[in-house]
């Protein structure tokens, strides 16, 4: 192999069409930076770097929306808690931030990508019944519908609210809306106590209306729920406590002697 040819194959090896990185140089999809800094809103960057094209303003404004109404929900949540615990441990921020993201996974920020899916199902079937009777079948939860500590979640209505809104004036089709309404009536078909749709089906709605294919959902997820770690961890950093548990130093858990 030529010494060019070696030049080229390491040139090659992160090709990227994201961003171009030269001396003096910052350009980010083919825009020089200082273009974007001052008139590209956050969730406009975050559409444009991830997608590769610009959002129309009302796009924005959703994918915003939903950013905005996950950030947070209290150390109850287990990445909350983890990351407030670790900023007691005399980690750096980043390590608090780490220890809290790396618990989204499947159970706890998964909700969202598997809704996605769940309505893109819906959508593609046009049978919502039989798609909630097969889903149920593997799961008797679905993704994206209940909740265990609210009885109705307060960011529901305000997010389906701005999708009818941005349906109504064309921005968006509006048909995961009617998918995931459909799939709430068949979950609460007969039932005396509804199961409503959640923060994670209502953002799951924004994602799927805008394009977003289901991985990214869990990704835009954890952007948003960064937000409210951080938020946390830095709380808890400047407490004074050293070594917090999830416990109170007063209370021991119930020890089970072995069967």
């Amino acid at each position: 192999m030529s010494a060019d040819a070696v030049r080229r194959e390491v040139a090659d090896w992160w090709a990227t069409s994201i961003s171009r990185i030269e001396p003096g140089v910052v350009e980010l999809r083919g825009r020089p930076v200082q273009e974007l800094i001052g008139s590209l809103s956050f969730p406009a960057m975050i559409w444009f770097l991830v997608r590769g094209d610009m959002p129309t303003p009302e796009q924005a404004a959703l994918l915003e929306a939903a950013l905005v109404a996950s950030v947070d929900h209290g150390p109850q949540a287990p990445s909350i808690a983890a990351a407030r615990m670790a900023a007691t441990c005399g980690i750096g921020l980043n390590n608090a931030m780490a220890t809290g993201v790396n618990l989204l996974g499947d159970v706890h920020g998964g909700a969202g990508e598997q809704c996605v899916e769940l309505l893109t199902e819906v959508v593609s079937s046009g049978d919502a019944a039989a798609t909630v009777t097969r889903w149920r079948a593997r799961d008797r939860y679905l993704p994206g519908f209940g909740h265990r500590f609210h009885p109705v979640d307060p960011r529901r209505d305000p997010l389906l609210a701005l999708v009818d809104a941005a349906a109504a004036d064309g921005v968006v089709s509006g048909q995961y809306a009617t998918a995931a309404r459909a799939v709430e009536a068949e979950l609460n078909r007969d039932r005396t106590r509804q199961i409503p749709m959640n923060i994670d089906g209502a953002t799951a709605v924004i994602y799927a209306e805008l394009g977003f294919p289901a991985p990214l959902a869990r990704g835009l997820f954890v952007l948003s729920r960064s937000v409210g770690i951080l938020a946390h961890a830095w709380e808890e950093s400047r407490s004074g406590q050293r070594n917090k548990g999830p416990l109170p130093r007063s209370i021991r858990p119930t020890y089970r002697h072995s069967p």
